[in-house]
């Protein structure tokens, strides 16, 4: 290898600076190499099968807050990873759900823009789909006071935006508390189950302790994801640690696309896992709410 040809991956390698804010950046060329591509591995609906009423609907809870405070000062440009968000969702509108958007304080739901796989069709047609309520979501306080009643399943999608501010909320506290006791399904992957550490809040143990679930691992964001630029930092506090100090088990040390369920708790350990948990979503929801 040359000098030059050093230098180049060197470069590929760095973060790239994200000009809307100080010191924010962007994953490094290499690492979106390594981590995307313009198609996912979507390969048809699981069923023909449909909800043909018109009760329920599933909330998402998207993250209002792009900028991730790292270690070193400094800031992770993040959000809702498109794929982890719309291929699940693409799976759950087919099957006929309506989808509702939350954000906690109503602010438009951030995306990981630079994870959007552009030539993939599902991808494309579930965010024309959704796009307007992403752009204008409800508050989430708002939709816990007007009542869940009608809703079958909550989806927290991952991105590492899903661990700001939304692990914190004690609105999302109150809207887990609701499925749980109603048996009603939750739904997320990567790091979005760092939203169920909402349900621990002001209590001695969080109630959902004891479930075995899949998430996205320490080791890749500790170690390969600084290593490629895919991070300009050490993450602010590790997602499966504080999971696992609030009494779940996660039975996944690599990212493979492996998926789990748990009662009515339904986890996929990362991107790779996104339609495979839009499969397993469908089938939950046409078992328990499919009349």
């Amino acid at each position: 290898m040359t000098e030059s040809t050093q230098t180049s991956d060197a470069q590929d390698r760095q973060p790239t600076a994200d000009p809307a804010e100080d010191n924010a950046f962007f994953p490094s060329p290499y690492s979106l190499s390594q981590y995307t591509a313009p198609v996912t591995d979507f390969d048809g609906l699981s069923t023909d099968a449909t909800y043909a009423g018109n009760r329920w609907k599933v909330l998402v809870i998207a993250t209002e807050e792009r900028y991730m405070p790292m270690q070193n000062g400094t800031f992770f440009s993040t959000g809702n990873h498109p794929v982890e968000t719309l291929l699940p969702l693409h799976h759950i509108a087919k099957a006929g759900y309506e989808i509702d958007v939350a954000t906690l304080g109503g602010g438009v739901g951030k995306f990981e823009w630079w994870a959007y796989p552009g030539d993939d069709q599902a991808i494309r047609e579930t965010w024309e789909g959704t796009r307007e309520k992403f752009k204008s979501p409800r508050k989430l306080a708002d939709v816990v006071a007007d009542g869940l009643d009608d809703y079958a399943a909550i989806f927290i999608p991952g991105g590492h935006g899903a661990m700001n501010g939304i692990p914190e909320s004690r609105d999302l506290r109150d809207a887990l508390d609701f499925f749980i006791n109603e048996d009603r399904l939750i739904i997320t992957l990567c790091h979005g189950p760092a939203a169920l550490l909402a349900a621990g809040i002001d209590r001695e143990a969080n109630p959902l302790a004891g479930r075995q679930i899949v998430a996205f691992p320490d080791a890749l964001d500790a170690g390969a994801n600084i290593e490629i630029g895919y991070l300009p930092g050490a993450m602010p506090w590790a997602l499966g640690e504080a999971l696992t100090k609030d009494g779940f088990t996660i039975t996944n040390s690599e990212m493979s696309g492996a998926t789990a369920r748990d009662g009515n708790l339904l986890t996929g350990d990362s991107p790779l896992a996104a339609n495979q948990l839009g499969k397993d979503s469908v089938k939950a929801l046409l078992e328990a709410f499919g009349e």
